[in-house]
């Protein structure tokens, strides 16, 4: 199969890229930097270089894909983010039509299904919207629980201050994914004919804030850490100081609000909180724990 993926060689797609050349696909992997595409190569890839909003590159590179796996970053530009997000959607949707894409696997997040009070989800929110609307294309939206990887940016705060927690109660359930099961998914898919427009959830583990904070601070050596429930403005004026565009700072914020509103993890409580992941918080915990002391 001649399979097309977005995502450069990020957390998600560097593991993708190297299941479907290792099953004997034919990838190219879009990137926006030019400095990617000598690793991309080097894995057995060819490169596309550019824009995943400039229709006429994304046409080009969807012509002749039996599948194409999109994903759109979580913010993009400083400014107007959500629009962004939803106008690349609306490029990916022209393109894949332009090119004739029969299938389109499209990493999506829980929350994705709310309209409203989700922060930067409402983004993937809208690209779903819009993915819905493409005739004769069979569309698979994979919405990932929270990444374990995201933990890594509290290591900072925990060797500084002793604090790891975020705008919710520790007692608020969270779907919880690994992105090697989130790229063993998307691998699977793509490989697949689809069967019309799907929504589906890839979580490898659920828990709460509480119980996390006990797992890694038993495998750091700090058997003290809790997690604690930071205010708004707190949590807002730390991420402002570390660099975040203020708009990207006030979504994140909506975003905690709209867990611990339980707008975010409803639809996938409701729909029978099934975990198809295989990587569970005890097993990240070392990966964890092997990044805390390398910081």
């Amino acid at each position: 199969m001649k399979i097309i993926t977005t995502g450069s060689l990020g957390n998600v797609a560097k593991p993708l890229v190297k299941k479907l050349i290792a099953a004997g696909h034919e990838v190219t992997v879009i990137s926006t930097k030019e400095d990617r595409k000598n690793e991309i190569e080097e894995l057995g890839a060819k490169a596309a270089i550019g824009s995943i909003s400039d229709v006429t590159f994304l046409t080009e590179a969807f012509n002749g894909a039996d599948a194409v796996y999109t994903m759109m970053p979580p913010s993009m530009g400083a400014i107007n983010m959500i629009r962004n997000i939803a106008d690349a959607g609306h490029a990916n949707a022209q393109a894949i039509k332009a090119a004739s894409v029969p299938h389109v696997v499209m990493l999506s997040s829980v929350g994705a299904d709310a309209p409203e009070g989700t922060g930067p989800v409402k983004g993937v929110h809208r690209v779903e919207q819009i993915l819905s609307q493409l005739n004769g294309v069979n569309v698979t939206v994979l919405r990932s629980g929270f990444f374990f990887v995201n933990f890594f940016r509290d290591i900072p705060l925990i060797k500084n201050r002793g604090i790891f927690g975020n705008n919710y109660s520790g007692d608020d359930e969270l779907a919880l994914t690994h992105s090697d099961d989130l790229s063993s998914a998307i691998a699977d898919e793509l490989q697949t004919k689809g069967n019309g427009f799907e929504v589906k959830y890839v979580v490898s583990d659920i828990s709460t804030g509480n119980k996390i904070a006990t797992l890694f601070g038993k495998a750091i050596g700090k058997p003290e850490l809790t997690w604690t429930e930071i205010p708004d403005e707190q949590l807002k004026q730390g991420m402002l100081s570390g660099g975040l565009p203020p708009e990207l700072a006030g979504l994140i914020i909506e975003l905690g609000q709209g867990v611990k509103a339980g707008i975010v993890m409803k639809d996938f409580f409701e729909k029978g909180r099934q975990v198809t992941g295989k990587i569970k918080l005890e097993q990240f915990a070392e990966e964890f724990k092997s990044r805390y002391q390398q910081a």
